[in-house]
């Protein structure tokens, strides 16, 4: 796992579990209170109370001196927009530190479905609006940030390209803002307790009914079939979504072209799946994380792409006890391939529906078998685990489990081709040498950028070193358990069989050498994209983000983190903790 994308996952995960809530924390917004075309939501409880923020974890790190030049960065790059103006001044960290405590209120996140149009004897078509329906809607707890807020709203369309224009409008009897850009309009209310946006006035009319305390009675989303489908995994937590799935289907519109989508939806069987949801809730120390995509999962659906589990995945077995990390699923590749051909199908006009046929021709012209038996050949399970301190990517290492071995290796020869530079056999392990870059002719080779394969009898290992290959294989137990005691603990809590396993030991980790690590790779991307001697001299300099920060900070309160998924009768279940 590279640093930039630990950073970045590190950064989101405290991000969207900023603050503890009050046992009672009131959203502007309840599910009770929202209506039944609510297609999905995302509800932030707000600022915590008692000793929450300081027996947790995740908080402690966040209220860490230390830590604010990550805060100030997170901030900075959650606002920041592809439209800004670049001539303008960037937020300083000071403000960014202040503009963050934005976050200490409550806000929920959501989308309104369209309407279905209520059509008489004598109703006529209604005309295109000239733009498409955007259902989204922003509602804010600006309780003590009422200044604050304006101010970051003027800011941000003050560093826009282009300014809006920007006019008074009222609904529902509230006055409101009215900001129109280019491609966009959007409506903006500060009323008594709240700021609300949406992109659509029918859609803020009906927010403003629903704060003002308008009921939604028995079309509440919480009386939805979907919604009490999914509400064990909903409520008490800092953080709560929810995604009707069927209501999301109006979401894709059909192309310009005539393409429709909902003979495609049909035909993979969309509506198996109810919906997605899950949480984030407190457990003293630890912080833990609950989700699932519920529905029918009995065969011919969706679900099928879903392994029923496995209470010991094979792929443990390579796994040493000193690894810093490791994640594991399982996948029905042949399930997949089916779901596809069908949505595929109903893509196709009347008259083409052989074009899957014409694919899988060409496919087995160019594998040497059909594809169907080059997609049973993998046994579905992927997984990745990081060996080095440093989080070096030289030492990360990818395991795929395979069925035949010889049918897996001529399968291997028909993709590669020419990129495989080198094959040798040892025993019963094949190791071969694939380029990811260039290629052989007869004037000679012109290839770079290599990774190592060895591919034994059940499985296929890799990594960009040929050593950290060797040294997995050599180490190889027999015994397919994580030794871990932290994550064996958190194993008991789950079911028998389960499609999903990862760990990551924060404390395994040489935070220092990873930011040495992480400041020179910063520093070659930057190089590569400057174009001229300014920009240059720029990326020579080191990045202040990761000057400014102590990495110590993050091992001092992060330990470890676990999890597991697994399917059922209901569909699949995700269960996390980070201490």
């Amino acid at each position: 796992m590279k640093l930039a994308r630990l950073g970045t996952f590190v950064c989101t995960l405290i991000l969207t579990t900023l603050l503890a809530p009050r046992l009672a924390a009131q959203a502007p917004l309840e599910p009770a209170q929202m209506p039944s075309r609510t297609s999905f939501y995302l509800i932030w409880r707000g600022s915590p109370a008692g000793d929450a923020r300081k027996t947790n974890a995740l908080f402690a790190l966040w209220d860490d001196p230390e830590f604010a030049p990550v805060r100030a960065a997170m901030f900075q790059n959650m606002t920041s927009s592809s439209t800004k103006d670049a001539s303008k001044p960037v937020l300083t960290s000071e403000e960014a530190e202040q503009y963050s405590t934005l976050l200490e209120n409550a806000f929920v996140i959501g989308y309104l479905s369209k309407p279905e149009a209520k059509m008489t004897a004598s109703a006529v078509t209604p005309k295109p609006s000239g733009h498409p329906y955007n259902g989204l809607f922003f509602v804010y707890d600006r309780t003590g940030k009422e200044a604050l807020l304006s101010k970051a709203v003027l800011r941000m369309r003050s560093q826009e390209k282009e300014l809006p224009q920007i006019s008074q409008v009222t609904i529902a009897g509230v006055p409101a803002l009215k900001v129109d850009r280019k491609e966009s309009t959007t409506y903006w209310v500060e009323h008594g307790k709240y700021a609300a946006s949406a992109s659509e006035r029918s859609v803020l009319e009906d927010i403003l009914g629903l704060l003002e305390g308008k009921s939604a009675g028995s079309s509440s989303l919480a009386q939805s079939p979907a919604y009490k489908e999914a509400q064990p995994q909903l409520g008490g937590g800092v953080l709560e979504f929810f995604a009707g799935i069927p209501n999301l289907k109006g979401l894709a519109p059909d192309s310009a072209s005539g393409f429709k989508i909902a003979p495609v939806l049909d035909a993979v069987k969309l509506e198996a799946i109810h919906s997605l949801s899950g949480r984030v809730i407190l457990d003293g120390p630890k912080t833990r994380f609950q989700g699932a995509i519920l529905g029918d999962a009995s065969p011919g659906a969706l679900f099928d792409f879903w392994t029923d589990g496995l209470s010991s995945p094979p792929s443990l077995s390579f796994l040493p006890p000193t690894a810093v990390s490791y994640s594991e699923t399982q996948f029905n590749l042949p399930a997949l391939y089916e779901i596809l051909k069908r949505g595929v199908a109903a893509a196709m006009p009347v008259g083409q529906q052989n074009a899957t046929a014409m694919v899988e021709a060409i496919a087995q012209s160019r594998i040497g078998m059909p594809l169907t038996d080059a997609l049973a050949l993998p046994s579905g399970e992927f997984a990745s685990m990081q060996l080095s301190s440093s989080l070096d990517p030289q030492k990360a290492v990818y395991v795929f489990g395979i069925r035949k071995k010889t049918e897996t290796l001529k399968l291997l020869r028909s993709i590669f081709g020419d990129q495989i530079t080198s094959e040798r056999a040892e025993g019963d392990t094949t190791f071969l040498k694939v380029s990811l870059h260039g290629s052989q002719s007869s004037k000679g080779v012109a290839q770079w950028d290599f990774y190592h394969v060895a591919v034994t009898p059940d499985f296929i290992v890799g990594a960009t070193r040929n050593e950290t290959v060797r040294e997995l294989l050599a180490a190889r137990s027999k015994s397919n358990t994580i030794s871990v005691a932290r994550f064996q603990s958190a194993r008991a809590g789950y079911p028998e069989k389960v499609d999903g396993l990862s760990y990551l030991d924060f404390q395994k980790i040489d935070w220092p050498a990873v930011k040495t690590r992480w400041i020179e790779e910063a520093k070659k991307v930057s190089e590569a994209q400057s174009t001229n001697a300014q920009q240059k001299a720029a990326a020579a300099k080191d990045p202040p983000l990761l000057t400014d920060a102590n990495p110590q900070v993050f091992p001092r309160h992060l330990h470890f983190m676990a999890g597991a998924s697994w399917k059922d009768l209901k569909g699949i279940h995700f269960d996390s903790w980070l201490e």
